[in-house]
């Protein structure tokens, strides 16, 4: 919900879950290397399969990435109202004026 006191400069995350994903399955592939050297079959299929993640979570991060931005408001729209409690339990907006429709 937008309130209005968002940063005007706000910066999206996926550029650093980008190099950690990166970070992440050079790691993951160096440990499958190094265990599969020293002969340890079930610690380098746990790294092979950390570095699938890994890899699979990078190419979905690009793809994000090569997307580029989404729709956001511009400083045109003015900020959406806060809810102040307005919904009921059944998820029905009451706005101001409007009876509240009690079900059992």
């Amino acid at each position: 919900m937008r309130t209005g006191n968002e940063p005007l400069q706000a910066r999206s995350p996926l550029k650093i879950r980008c190099g950690l994903a990166l970070w992440g399955l050079l790691w993951a592939i160096a440990g499958t290397v190094a265990f599969v050297d020293t002969g340890r079959p079930e610690w380098a299929a746990a790294c092979a399969a950390l570095a699938m993640v890994a890899a699979t979570d990078l190419a979905v991060v690009i793809r994000h990435i090569h997307q580029g931005p989404h729709y956001q408001p511009g400083k045109d729209i003015p900020p959406y109202a806060p809810d102040r409690g307005r919904n009921d339990a059944y998820g029905i907006r009451n706005g101001p004026g409007r009876r509240r429709d009690r079900r059992p």
